[in-house]
């Protein structure tokens, strides 16, 4: 029972630390990466889909980013979603070919976008304390049905806290390293 409720809590909180790592991912440090277009959808005869699925996306050079629709007539409208997202990028169209070159990141982009990283670690952070506090909640709730001991019940949630510190201390290597990355010139 409580092996379970640990399993479950553990499960959840790798999927919240997966899910950090994907917020981090879409917050660009200054190198081309494919991912920073990854939220951006296109209209595709008549509905969204993601910018991956209408077109081919490379990295030219550390800077610049290439597009390569599948159809002539997708490039202005991925210019247009282009334009449109808050990436602040700005493409440029040569023929079927849409390039994109990355701006270099400011002292003081950088230092908000570390702001915006601090959040997003902090967000995580909150997400395994709730996630403690579901599988803690679980532990009493056995110990009142009488389906666990006192004893179990204490190791359980001593158990729990040890897998919760595990993880707050994987968010904060995250966090560390994307800090690292924005930081660096």
């Amino acid at each position: 029972m409580i092996n379970d409720i640990q399993q479950d809590a553990a499960t959840r909180m790798g999927k919240s630390i997966e899910a950090l790592k994907h917020e981090f991912s879409k917050i660009r440090t200054g190198r081309a990466h494919p991912s920073l277009l990854d939220q951006i959808n296109v209209t595709y005869y008549g509905s969204e889909s993601a910018l991956s699925q209408v077109a081919n996306i490379a990295v030219e050079d550390a800077r610049t980013l290439t597009i390569t629709p599948w159809e002539k007539g997708m490039v202005q409208a991925i210019e247009k979603a282009i334009m449109k997202s808050d990436l602040g990028l700005n493409p440029a169209t040569n023929g079927m070919t849409i390039r994109i070159p990355l701006p270099a990141l400011t002292e003081e982009r950088r230092r908000s976008l570390v702001k915006i990283v601090k959040g997003e670690a902090e967000n995580g952070r909150v997400a395994i304390r709730n996630i403690r506090r579901d599988a803690n909640s679980e532990i009493k709730d056995a110990l009142k049905e009488k389906l666990v001991s006192e004893d179990e019940a204490r190791s359980g949630e001593e158990k729990i806290q040890k897998i919760t510190d595990q993880f707050i201390k994987d968010i904060e290597k995250l966090l560390e390293a994307k800090e690292a990355d924005l930081l660096s010139i």
